[in-house]
């Protein structure tokens, strides 16, 4: 797919900051090495959506009847009407997969876009040998968004209430 795809970007949880611009320019990269990634995501408007843990656990256990949390879903577009697909994204699930540092942090949300993009490129990860080819595939694509300098860049806003350590070097306090 060529450069400049539609993108929607949402963000749905409340502390989350993304660089769209960014954004955006790492999905330019991954769409530009389409071909060394199974042909990559489908042409049309690619959604992402950043949501909370329990939002995404609420999509989890409506369309695939597993109401626990996770980190990302990913739902088919429909070419035809000029969709690509939507990847949704638990920002919750990376702070507690990535722990501490701010890198750290973003990096696994980046991972987790980075997954579903290759989900909507035809991967899958639901037995051992397509894990092990969709693990491949995101090295790969973060190797590539890494060497054109196209990581992007999240921060969680620190909040009390959720118990995040405002000293957290990826947390802005209040």
């Amino acid at each position: 797919m060529a450069a400049g795809r539609p993108l929607a970007i949402t963000v749905r949880h409340p502390r989350l900051k993304v660089d769209r611009k960014a954004l955006a320019a790492a999905v330019r990269v991954l769409d530009a090495n389409a071909a060394s990634l199974n042909g990559g995501c489908p042409a049309g408007e690619l959604s992402i959506a950043f949501m909370t843990d329990a939002e995404l656990a609420g999509l989890h256990g409506t369309f695939l009847g597993d109401p626990s949390p996770t980190d990302v879903i990913t739902f088919s577009g429909d070419v035809a009407a000029g969709t690509a697909g939507e990847v949704c994204v638990s920002a919750d699930a990376a702070v507690r997969e990535a722990g501490r540092p701010k890198a750290a942090f973003s990096a696994e949300v980046t991972l987790y876009v980075v997954h579903g993009w290759l989900h909507l490129a035809g991967y899958d990860d639901l037995n051992p040998i397509a894990k092990r080819a969709m693990r491949r595939a995101e090295a790969r694509a973060l190797a590539l968004l890494a060497r054109a300098g196209a990581m992007p860049g999240f921060k969680l806003a620190y909040s009390a209430a959720r118990g995040y350590d405002p000293c957290g070097p990826w947390q802005t306090p209040r």
